[in-house]
């Protein structure tokens, strides 16, 4: 320790930034800078935008919109109960219940049936043939009646106040085409996995999006609760066929012009995967989507066209530029470390989770600042450590590795998460796009 100590000294400010130039260049600013300046940001609003949020709220109530809750899923009977208790619950009550499920061989029918002559579910629709997500989803939006669509996973489970708190943004901005609600998992204590994910979800997701939503150049609503205006869904036809569908519609809508937002105060629950098999099988699914919309779909975005947005350029130009470029720059820095401190490699470490554990810790603290039940977030604060690993190396990999299967092999179009057949189409479908903007652009 006398030894560490004493390198770090003699090293000074110089060679500590010789050392960590990458963090302090680059993650520093966007990570922690950027956190900070949000809470100021949150501050400003809470303090003067409290008056705007209660007259959206009351002109909210008062118009009453009827919204169509849609709920597409495969194998998800057991998850039915749950989600439809907590639909019960809600502050706002005047929606119907669309569940569409994909081609299930467990039991979901029957469940679902029997919840239908409840009253619970308004109307189930079965495919008998399994068409994925997307499919699923269009056949719930093509017989929905509401004015707004709220997209919800058959896995989750909502806050009491949950569907009231993701409407009111669209009362307060009428530009306003699309709307995320915040994640939180379920099962964070269930193994040392799911507790990483807790912390994760909090960090990159809750104040991460709150930080994208504040700078207006938000990417992803995700899927697993969003609500959007039924006409922007329309004019777009609905979802496209193919995995990370929920990103796609995304960029669509913002290319059409809305603006997307993310509500913190939204919030459902959903259950994550439970050991890091599973989690892996997810997050290389997630990834490749940066490859096969940020980069091909969606690379129109960078095109100077007459519809080109500054606002949805730097959106996408952001996710790529800190998650796929320095996401391989960081190997070159690793090389340069490696071959340059080879002997002083071990002070290197020791320093390196120290400063990490630190990062780590200074974005927790504002997910505790700006979570309603941070007394129990607190107990958290232990594993965050273990983050420096976990993100810094784990999640690091599978990026690395989903991002060179999909740019070499369109591995995205093999995923058995969508059935064959909806892959073929996904991909003739983005090849045509492609081929209309190379003739154009």
């Amino acid at each position: 320790m006398v030894d560490f100590v004493t390198y770090w000294t003699q090293e000074g400010f110089l060679g500590f930034f010789r050392v960590f130039w990458f963090y302090i260049i680059f993650e520093f600013p966007r990570y922690i800078l950027m956190d900070y300046a949000l809470l100021i940001v949150y501050w400003v609003k809470s303090r003067f935008g409290e008056k705007d949020y209660q007259t959206a709220r009351e002109d909210f109530f008062s118009s009453k919109p009827f919204l169509s809750i849609i709920v597409p899923g495969k194998n998800e009977g057991k998850n039915y109960y749950r989600l439809i208790e907590s639909l019960e619950i809600q502050t706002y009550q005047n929606f119907e219940v669309i569940v569409v499920d994909d081609g299930s061989d467990d039991d979901s029918h029957i469940i679902a049936r029997g919840l239908e002559r409840q009253g619970k579910i308004d109307l189930f629709i079965s495919h008998k043939e399994r068409g994925g997500k997307a499919s699923a989803a269009n056949t719930a939006l093509r017989y929905a009646r509401g004015e707004f669509i709220v997209h919800i996973d058959a896995d989750s489970s909502l806050k009491h106040d949950a569907l009231e708190e993701i409407m009111i943004p669209f009362y307060m901005d009428s530009k306003i085409g699309a709307v995320g609600g915040n994640l939180e998992v379920r099962n964070p204590d269930h193994s040392l996995c799911t507790t990483f994910q807790k912390i994760e979800y909090n960090i990159f997701i809750m104040v991460g999006r709150m930080v994208m939503s504040s700078l207006d150049i938000l990417r992803i609503i995700s899927g697993a609760f969003g609500a959007f205006r039924r006409d922007a869904l329309d004019k777009l036809h609905g979802w496209d066929i193919g995995p990370g569908l929920d990103g796609d519609i995304t960029l669509k809508i913002r290319k059409m012009g809305y603006k997307v937002q993310f509500e913190p105060k939204a919030t459902i629950y959903t259950s994550v995967p439970d050991n890091f098999v599973k989690l892996a099988k997810q997050r290389l699914r997630w990834s490749r989507s940066l490859i096969r919309f940020r980069l091909r779909k969606h690379n129109n975005l960078f095109m100077p066209f007459s519809t080109f947005d500054l606002g949805n350029f730097i959106s996408v130009a952001e996710n790529i530029f800190f998650n796929f470029i320095l996401n391989f720059f960081w190997y070159l820095y690793m090389i340069d470390i490696i071959v340059n401190f080879t002997q002083e490699i071990l002070y290197i470490l020791i320093a390196g989770v120290l400063l990490y554990s630190t990062s780590k810790l200074l974005q927790y603290i504002v997910v505790l600042i700006l979570s309603r039940d941070w007394k129990q977030k607190l107990k958290y604060i232990m594993y965050l450590p273990g983050m420096v690993f976990y993100t810094g190396y784990y999640i690091r990999f599978i990026r690395t590795a989903a991002y060179i299967k999909e740019l070499f092999f369109k591995s995205s179009f093999e995923d058995d998460w969508n059935p064959k057949k909806t892959s073929i189409q996904g991909k003739k479908l983005e090849e045509n796009i492609e081929k209309f903007f190379n003739k154009t652009g």
